[in-house]
């Protein structure tokens, strides 16, 4: 669900997706039997830089909530991920503008967790290429395929993986029990491929070693 953005407003996302732990060399997918899908596209690669930030003692990501700033790929800008709830997390979204400042209106956002320094925790980089399922309404879910180079900033540790991420899009069914039977169709497909239930519930989280 996307609201509109004005000048003065920023994009707000709930994004419906469940992650999977993948090997290096495991195939895709075989999309058959899943319902309400006709086409898959082909895919698109994007080469997408994300640097996070916390707190010094983590504020942000005690309280399940990340921050960072992306480029690359079509929503490239500073992001609010919020705490997750279910399959569902409030994504909030602003431009990139013209330095890696944090914006007053991603500050502003952000007080109502913490109004501390904020200061580098982790950059993700990611080789994704991504798939549209789509039906005779439009866009039912996005596949994507990801590999992931992270490095823990304060650390010094770097760590890389493989995983797969399926979102629901403009065109999935709202009804509880029809999401329930396309993300489990689609999960036999996954699963019959080779795909794994994730680990980790965020690639913040292992790129910090959760």
């Amino acid at each position: 669900m996307t609201e509109a953005r004005t000048d003065s407003e920023p994009t707000r996302v709930v994004e419906v997706e469940r992650k999977y732990d993948v090997d290096a060399e495991t195939p895709l997918p075989e999309w058959l039997g899943i319902p309400g899908v006709d086409a898959v596209s082909d895919g698109e690669l994007r080469e997408l830089d994300a640097r996070y930030l916390d707190t010094a003692d983590a504020t942000l990501s005690r309280s399940g909530v990340a921050l960072r700033r992306r480029t690359g790929g079509p929503d490239a800008g500073w992001h609010i991920k919020g705490p997750r709830e279910g399959d569902g997390r409030l994504e909030i979204g602003w431009p990139l503008g013209d330095d890696e400042n944090v914006p007053d209106a991603v500050a502003q956002t952000l007080a109502r967790w913490t109004t501390d320094d904020l200061t580098p925790l982790a950059r993700i980089e990611n080789s994704r290429t991504a798939y549209l399922l789509t039906g005779p309404a439009g866009i039912v879910a996005e596949f994507v395929d990801d590999r992931v180079r992270a490095t823990d900033l304060r650390q010094g540790v770097q760590r890389g993986w493989r995983e797969w991420e399926l979102e629901l899009g403009p065109a999935a069914p709202t009804d509880a029990d029809a999401r329930g039977a396309l993300f489990a169709a689609a999960e036999k497909a996954i699963f019959a491929a080779g795909g794994r239930d994730a680990a980790s519930g965020s690639k913040l989280a292992r790129a910090l070693g959760f």
